[in-house]
């Protein structure tokens, strides 16, 4: 399996630090709204890669942090009068719910930044202990020059960044040694959330934040580490510079970002009215289209996303359905029966679309090639398979094509449909959680027949219901 490694800009082979398991670490979001279909991006195309390393047999830890604690989120609470914690709670439930509509698999482990603060207060000393680090007024800032290495992710060359490009330029205060010199602790404002530290009472910067998590969750060394590409400079780039003069040994084997994401072939902005929220999308589509849509393109390609594409990737999705939801028919009037010989030879040629859809992922995770060989599957499935066949042989096509698309992460098998017994009947047990004050459990239901497209209405007269 070969990855494309952003700091040598080539493909490597992959090979893990420790045989059979993957140390892998994806920036998250910052908690302050419902995530943007830009933000889905990483989270759908990691993820894939993650059930892929699985698919082949590696044990993946995989980490994904929330950023809790951010000037956006606090001007938020500021907005609504409420504190920066409620803000962040509110929205990582609502970043979750999404995630699962998209069928993102839970991480090993979603760090939470307010909870490591601890870990990054002794990081901070250790950097400052060690030279790398230095306080002015309580305000902790990294010294970029003393760490030999720094731009080796971006490729940038610090000469040029001091001179030219100012706006590159972490904000430059005049107490800084250099200007590309970056924060590792700031002192609080009023009204800001901050913790005790040496250096005042304050809170850390965006970049060390990451550096403690993946340090803490996976070690001081990772295989992977993955994010956006607006994360390589000055974020990454940073990570970089705090973990390695900390640690003392390289922090990550392989950078892996993935590329943009565009609306109707323009940069997505709010100023430009072209903002979409996940939540926004699933109104409109089953999230499952939004994920389809995102894997029918390289990872590291930039992605144009517009009602036409969105379109296509429904069709594309329920024409494997489709297949699916057919085989599954003629499973049902098929005979009983081991497969024929002619049937294990066709069964060869079944296998032989894993090959490429393997091929397709070993080649740096090419999910448009690895669906084109489903394609090529499902087409081989609608002219070679009838009611003729044997049982065994229909179930092991049909098994081939679900097992391919739940490494994408992709459900090829619609669900079924509520009964209406079966509604009222979840309805009946979340009153009785509500009475009994388990409002987890009554939240859980109101939400799964929300998924299945039934709205609940408390009204006086009792609970109504209806489907979308």
């Amino acid at each position: 399996m070969k990855v494309y490694n952003t700091q040598s800009k080539r493909k490597e082979e992959f090979e893990p630090l420790v045989p059979g398991k993957v140390s892998m670490y994806v920036c998250g979001p910052t908690v302050y709204n419902f995530i943007h279909i830009g933000n889905a991006r990483p989270m759908i195309v990691f993820d894939t890669a993650r059930r892929y390393m699985e698919h082949k047999g590696y044990e993946v830890n995989y980490v994904s942090n929330f950023t809790d604690v951010d000037d956006k989120i606090i001007a938020k609470a500021i907005e609504e009068g409420v504190t920066a914690q409620e803000i962040s709670e509110r929205y990582i439930a609502e970043c979750k719910k999404d995630m699962e509509g998209m069928n993102v698999k839970p991480a090993t482990t979603h760090p939470l930044a307010t909870q490591e603060i601890d870990g990054m207060i002794e990081m901070i000393q250790t950097l400052i202990d060690k030279g790398y680090a230095y306080n002015v007024d309580g305000t902790v800032y990294f010294r970029t020059k003393k760490f030999k290495d720094y731009g080796k992710l971006s490729h940038k060359n610090l000469d040029d960044l001091r001179s030219g490009n100012r706006s590159l330029l972490v904000t430059g205060e005049d107490q800084k040694e250099d200007p590309l010199d970056f924060v590792l602790w700031k002192p609080k404002k009023e009204g800001e959330p901050s913790w005790p530290s040496p250096w005042s009472d304050g809170r850390p910067g965006w970049h060390i934040e990451c550096s403690v998590m993946a340090k803490k969750y996976l070690g001081e060394e990772i295989d992977i580490h993955a994010g956006g590409e607006d994360l390589i400079f000055p974020h990454h780039e940073n990570e970089i510079a705090q973990s390695e003069c900390c640690n003392g040994k390289p922090f990550a084997k392989y950078w892996l970002h993935n590329a943009f994401l565009n609306i109707d072939n323009r940069k997505m902005s709010k100023s430009l009215g072209n903002f979409f929220t996940v939540r926004e999308i699933s109104e409109k589509y089953d999230l499952q289209v939004l994920r389809f849509f995102m894997l029918s393109a390289h990872y590291r390609s930039p992605l144009n996303f517009s009602a036409e594409l969105m379109e296509a990737s429904a069709n594309g999705l329920e024409r494997i359905r489709n297949a699916v939801s057919n085989l599954g028919y003629l499973l049902e009037k098929a005979a009983d029966g081991e497969m024929t010989e002619a049937e294990q030879k066709q069964l060869d040629e079944v296998m032989a679309f894993e090959t490429k859809f393997d091929e397709a992922m070993d080649d740096d995770f090419n999910t448009a090639d690895a669906i084109a060989a489903i394609f090529e599957l499902v087409k081989y499935a609608n002219s070679n398979v009838s009611s003729e066949n044997t049982k065994a042989f229909i179930q092991a096509v049909r098994d081939e094509i679900i097992k391919l698309c739940d490494v994408l992460g992709i459900i090829a098998e619609e669900q079924q449909e509520l009964l209406d017994e079966e509604i009222e009947k979840l309805i009946q047990e979340r009153q009785e959680a509500r009475k009994a004050k388990n409002f987890a459990r009554a939240d859980e239901i109101r939400n799964q027949l929300l998924e299945q497209g039934i709205t609940l209405l408390d009204t006086r007269e009792g609970v109504k219901w209806k489907r979308a």
